[in-house]
């Protein structure tokens, strides 16, 4: 027998050692696999052998105090495509594309991607759902979800705020309070194979979404309501850029009502009401259109500053008189100006002095050299602890996203000539919810209270989970000071510049401003923001008000003429709304006291026959729609209540809905050439809703005009700008 030779010994070796090195070789690579990136495997397979489905959770309601809905979560659903699953991608696309009215080619690219679950479209109504379902498409999901409504529109947009398209708070109630409201999503799990198609006998896995909790807002729908009415109206009358109004509980500090406008609809939150920066923004940049949507989203009552003017000067009065510098007795000489540091301050009225004045009549006649000498007697470390006590210095800590800190000198920093313009409300910058809370401490026996927007959130049953109570701060002043206060502000009302706020049988008490605007670092000549700050009734005050308008450019720029009168209004109707009894001294009843009169039931009738009644009885009505009302709209209920008391020429809000008298189904309208605010008026008297796309004119629809359709049904439509037409 032969002897292997030493070449082929050799190269058994090499084979051997070749083999071992490959076996150890693979040993390592499977252990790297298993131990050391075994986790990670472990959940890319997980991931390729399931398919996820998410379950959206549905979003709290937003209510108002008393239960009105102001905020809800219709029900919609999303259309999903697994691409591996579809037989016939073209014919699936086409299909798909018709049905929903979107680009047969967009479709298509999702049919045909390598992902293994896309969204076809969002946000889709239960026929357009039922008519795919009945098409049977492989390949082809809808699972159910949420989608947010706004009932009112516009009405207190910046209170609420609104959603983004996967129904996250983006600003307002809707960002502050997004993870209580939000909920927790669930998940649809089901096993797969390596292409992504469903297992036969796979076992799947439902996860149910826990459905996020509701708010229960300060805000009361019926005195947002008035605000809103008036704050409008005063828009419209002084041609200003903006006007605001703020009601806040005296006691409690609990924000009734915050009313701005211009404003936006929630519904359709980029694209402004105002037509002409529609068509500004058609021809901006992205970048440039996103400032102009948060410049429009911005509430301007907790996230800017202005300078208050003389509404501040009650805080300066209220601080010397605690401070036991100034009695409402003392004496001072108005001679038109004070000389400060070499610096001439003048009084408004410089050219013809107010002369010798006690503290109540420099707060009434609001002569600037007055607070100066107040200011200086008290001293700028002892002004400033007042202005810390009041929250001036700080953030209110108000439950809204973006509060703005005030801008004002450090206390290094304040000289004589920064302490007498600080004094009558010039050199410092704060926001409006900082001045109404530190007034409404004032009014409150100097109790100091946190603002609040949200009284408790509830779950889907009603039950209370929890309850914010009303926060004391601190005490800044004492009941007495807080008292003597309550009568210098009414007599400023009486007899001073705020008269246009005064109200038979309601002691008002306030202050009037009217202060050059900052613009740019410096003051803008001719422009102005006008303001009043009021309390009622003084003698045991429930509500503050404060109104703010700014840059009018009417018939006048005093607060006196423009702010005044919106504050009248709101109070005026709030009081009486709340059941506050006038108290009407001798010579009012002999001038004001209007005779009572029984409402009468106007339920279940139509706004015509409604008004009819209501005017024969001399009162008046505004109507609050579920739609757009018109004289056919059925009442279906009312404030005040049938059988109350209340006096002659009184508004009577009348809640309609839609007129039962139209048929359902009801025909689609043709919209073409239709502006959205046409089509979105259109569709709301027929009883449906609009969903929009793109911005411009009315180019397609769906369903079609003359299909028939029920009740409540989403219209589709798509917009394109005038040119394309």
């Amino acid at each position: 027998m032969s002897q292997p030779s030493i070449s082929s010994k050799k190269r058994l070796i090499a084979m051997f050692l070749l083999v071992s090195i490959t076996l150890f070789a693979l040993i390592v690579r499977i252990g790297w696999i298993q131990i050391v990136r075994g986790e990670k495997y472990k959940e890319l397979a997980i991931r390729y052998q399931t398919r996820d489905i998410p379950i959206p959770a549905k979003r709290g309601i937003i209510y108002d105090r008393n239960g009105k809905e102001l905020a809800v979560s219709a029900s919609t659903n999303t259309v999903w495509v697994h691409p591996v699953e579809v037989k016939e991608p073209e014919k699936t696309a086409s299909i798909l594309a018709g049905i929903l009215g979107l680009e047969e080619e967009a479709v298509l690219k999702k049919v045909k991607s390598k992902q293994s679950i896309a969204a076809v479209a969002l946000y889709v109504d239960d026929e357009l759902a039922k008519a795919i379902r009945t098409e049977n498409l492989k390949g082809i999901s809808i699972s159910e979800g949420n989608e947010r409504f706004y009932p009112y529109g516009n009405f207190a947009a910046y209170v609420l705020g609104h959603t983004n398209v996967d129904n996250q708070g983006i600003a307002g109630i809707e960002l502050e309070y997004d993870k209580y409201l939000s909920g927790i999503p669930g998940r649809w799990i089901k096993n797969t194979d390596g292409g992504g198609r469903q297992l036969p006998f796979s076992v799947e896995k439902f996860h149910q979404a826990e459905d996020g909790l509701n708010v229960v807002l300060t805000i009361d729908e019926v005195i947002q309501h008035f605000a809103e009415k008036a704050v409008q109206n005063a828009l419209e009358i002084h041609k200003a850029k903006r006007v605001y109004a703020i009601v806040m509980d005296v006691k409690t500090a609990e924000v009734l009502a915050m009313a701005v406008k211009p404003d936006y609809d929630p519904n359709y939150p980029r694209i402004p009401l105002d037509e002409e920066l529609k068509k500004e923004m058609e021809t901006m940049d992205n970048k440039k259109q996103l400032e102009t949507l948060f410049a429009m989203w911005r509430n301007p009552v907790i996230n800017d500053t202005y300078e208050p003017g003389s509404t501040f000067k009650l805080i300066t009065t209220t601080s010397a008189i605690e401070e036991g510098v100034a009695t409402p007795e003392s004496t001072f000489v108005g001679r038109g100006f004070i000389m400060v540091g070499g610096r001439r301050i003048r009084c408004w009225r410089s050219y013809n002095p107010h002369g010798t004045q006690t503290l109540v009549e420099a707060v009434q006649n609001s002569c600037n050299p007055v607070f100066v000498e107040l200011g200086q007697r008290m001293g700028a470390q002892t002004f400033y602890k007042y202005l810390d006590g009041f929250g001036i210095s700080g953030l209110t800590g108000i439950d809204l996203p973006g509060e703005r800190k005030p801008i004002m000198y450090s206390i290094d920093n304040v000289g004589p000539v920064e302490l007498a313009t600080i004094s009558f409300g010039q050199s410092i910058s704060i926001t409006p919810i900082q001045l109404i809370n530190a007034v409404a401490a004032i009014a409150n026996d100097g109790k100091l209270m946190r603002p609040h927007m949200v009284k408790e959130l509830t779950d889907a049953d009603g039950n209370v989970v929890h309850r914010f109570e009303p926060t004391m701060v601190r005490q800044v002043v004492s009941e007495k000071t807080s008292k003597t206060m309550r009568e210098i502000m009414a007599a400023t009302v009486d007899d001073g510049s705020g008269s246009f706020a005064y109200i038979p049988g309601y002691r008002v008490g306030g202050k009037t401003g009217t202060a050059q605007k900052v613009v740019g670092g410096g003051y803008a000549q001719g422009l102005y923001v006008s303001s009043f700050i009021g309390i009622a009734p003084a003698d045991d005050p429930k509500l503050a008000v404060l109104t703010i308008v700014d840059e009018p450019m009417g018939f006048s720029t005093y607060g006196s003429l423009t702010a005044a009168p919106i504050a009248k209004e709101i109070l005026e109707d709030s009081l009486r709304y709340l059941d506050v009894r006038p108290k009407y001294t001798d010579k009012e009843e002999e001038e004001y006291v209007r005779k009572e009169v029984t409402l009468p039931e106007v339920r279940n009738i139509t706004v015509k026959e409604a008004s009819k009644i209501l005017v024969d009885n001399n009162l008046q009505f505004n109507t609050e729609p579920e739609y757009y009302a018109d004289e056919n709209a059925k009442v279906v209920d009312m404030f005040p209540k049938p059988g109350a008391k209340i006096p002659e020429r009184s508004i009577v809000l009348l809640y309609t809905k839609l007129n039962e008298n139209i048929p359902s189904p009801v025909e689609v309208p043709d919209l073409k050439g239709k502006t959205i605010r046409e089509a979105n008026i259109i569709l709301n008297n027929l009883g449906l809703r609009l969903k929009i796309s793109g911005s411009g004119l009315a180019s397609g629809q769906h369903p079609e005009a003359g299909t028939m359709v029920e009740l409540g049904t989403i219209v589709s439509v798509e917009f394109k700008p005038e040119q394309t037409q």
